[in-house]
């Protein structure tokens, strides 16, 4: 069995091709077969009011993409440079190789794990500006 797998917690939401599903009261499994699927986790969405810092919209950018929102065709070079400025402030060693497997998903059009790594980074970034999740 191929495509992406999802494991989702009780009530977790999550949007596919532009419709919100909710999981039910127990852990489920679905698997998502339609390989240009548009799938974003709601747990993992940064709302645009969020997007605030660099890294925030970088990861805002990219969840677009998977939204389905923008094209990743159209997103492919603002991503890349996104990454790129970010690699510029970011320079110590664990920065800089979440910031390359970040520019190689990108590079390979996986933006999830691309979102993923960015998401590594929002601890460092908080810690750098000196912001206080809330």
């Amino acid at each position: 069995m191929s495509g992406l797998v999802l494991k989702l917690s009780p009530k977790e939401r999550v949007l596919i091709n532009g419709a919100v599903i909710e999981n039910g009261d127990r852990r489920s499994r679905l698997s998502i077969m339609t390989p240009d699927a548009h799938i974003l986790r709601l747990r993992d969405a940064i709302h645009p009011d969020q997007a605030t810092t660099p890294v925030r919209r970088a990861c805002l950018a990219i969840q677009m993409v998977l939204s389905g929102d923008t094209s990743s065709r159209k997103a492919h070079h603002g991503l890349l440079r996104q990454v790129e400025e970010l690699s510029q402030v970011f320079q110590d060693i664990d920065s800089r190789r979440i910031l390359a497997e970040a520019s190689e998903a990108v590079i390979d059009g996986q933006h999830y794990r691309a979102l993923k790594s960015l998401r590594g980074m929002l601890p460092r970034e908080d810690r750098l500006l000196a912001i206080r999740p809330s």
